[in-house]
C-alpha cells in the first residue's frame, strides 16, 4: 500500500486470539479502546479560523482545469462528502467549489458558520461561494411544491451558476436523503440544471439515509481521511453539541461493508479498503438525465482517473 493507504495503527487492537476463542474479556477491551476514541474531549484548536473567514471563490479564466461544483445543503457537508472532489483535486488537478447553499436555520449562528466553513475549505483546498448574502432560505420539497418566489428566484440562481460555470461534475444529495433540507437541495439542483441544459456528471451522494442503488466506492487512505476529519473539525459550533467528527471514520468504514456487496453482488467480498464513501454517479445530457455509469470501485494505492471514472 502507499503511504496514503489506511493504517492499521489506527483503530483500536483486535484481541490477539483468533475470534472463535476470544473470551468476552478480550471483546470487553477491544470494545473499551472505542469508548476511550470517542469520548475524547473536543480538540478546539486543531483547525484555527484564518482571519478572512473563507475562501473566494476563484476567476474561471484562470483554472483551464475541469471543475467540480459541491452543493451543500449546509456547512460540514463538504467534508462529509467530500472524498471524491477531494482526490480529483489532489490527484488529477480539477478544481473544486464549494457552492453553501445554506448557513443553517439559527440566523444569529450565520457568521460564525461562515467562517468556520472558510476554515473547512482551506484545509480541504477548495474555493466556496455564497449566492445569497445570508445562504438560502426555505430550501425544503414545501417550497418547490408550492412554486413560491423566493423557490424559483434560487432555482434561477443556480442556474445560473450552472450555466456559467459549465462544471464536469456537481454533487447533491440524493433524492431521499432523510431531512428537508438535503431533500429540498436535490429537488433545487435538479430542477436548475433543466433550466441551465448542460451536461454533466451527477454525483449522488448521502448521510442521512442511504441510496439504494450507489454505483461508485472512493477510497480514502489515512492521509485524506485525516484531512476529512480535520475539516470537520472547524465547525466548532456543530461538534460541540454532538462530537459527530470522531465518528466520520466509523461511517466511512461502514459505506465500504454495505458498498462493497452492492456494487459487487450479494455474497462477494467487498474491495480491502479501510474508509471510503459511496456515491452514484448519473450522465446529464442537455439538462436531462441521461444513465446511471457503471459501478466501481477505486483504490487509493493509484491516483484517480477521472476520464475512466465519469465516463469520458
Amino acid at each position: 500500500m502507499n503511504a496514503n493507504a489506511p493504517s492499521p495503527a489506527l483503530t483500536p487492537p483486535l484481541p490477539t486470539v483468533v475470534a472463535a476463542t476470544a473470551s468476552q474479556a478480550d471483546w470487553e477491551s477491544w470494545i473499551s479502546s472505542w469508548y476511550a476514541l470517542l469520548g475524547q474531549p473536543l480538540r478546539t484548536g486543531v483547525s484555527p479560523l484564518t482571519p478572512s473567514g473563507a475562501r473566494g471563490a476563484a476567476d474561471a479564466s484562470a483554472h483551464p482545469s475541469p471543475q467540480i461544483l459541491v452543493f451543500a445543503p449546509h456547512p460540514d457537508d463538504e467534508c462529509i462528502v467530500g472524498a471524491l472532489p477531494l482526490r480529483l483535486r489532489q490527484e488529477a488537478g480539477w478544481r473544486v467549489t464549494n457552492v453553501a447553499v445554506t448557513l443553517g436555520s439559527k440566523q444569529q449562528r450565520r457568521a460564525e458558520r461562515w467562517a468556520e466553513l472558510g476554515a473547512a475549505c482551506d484545509v480541504l483546498g477548495f474555493d466556496l461561494r455564497l449566492l445569497a448574502a445570508d445562504g438560502f432560505e426555505q430550501v425544503k420539497p414545501e417550497a418547490a411544491a408550492a412554486r413560491t418566489a423566493l423557490w424559483q428566484e434560487q432555482v434561477r440562481l443556480v442556474a445560473e451558476l450552472l450555466a456559467a460555470e459549465q462544471p464536469a461534475l456537481i454533487l447533491v444529495p440524493h433524492a431521499g436523503d432523510g431531512i428537508p433540507t438535503h431533500i429540498g437541495v436535490h429537488l433545487l439542483v435538479t430542477e436548475a440544471l433543466t433550466q441551465a441544459r448542460i451536461s454533466t456528471v451527477f454525483a449522488h451522494t448521502e448521510f442521512w439515509a442511504t441510496q439504494p442503488a450507489p454505483t461508485t466506492l472512493i477510497e480514502t487512505g489515512q492521509r485524506d481521511t485525516a484531512r476529512l476529519v480535520r475539516a470537520l473539525a472547524c465547525h466548532h459550533g456543530e461538534i460541540a453539541r454532538n462530537p459527530y467528527h470522531l465518528r466520520l471514520p466509523a461511517w466511512m468504514a461502514d459505506n465500504v461493508r454495505r458498498g462493497g456487496e452492492l456494487l459487487a453482488g450479494a455474497g462477494e467480498a467487498p474491495p480491502d479498503f479501510a474508509f471510503g464513501t459511496l456515491y452514484r454517479l448519473t450522465r446529464w445530457v442537455d439538462g436531462a438525465p441521461a444513465s446511471d455509469l457503471p459501478s466501481t470501485h477505486w483504490s487509493c494505492d493509484t491516483p484517480l482517473d477521472a476520464k475512466a471514472l465519469l465516463g469520458g
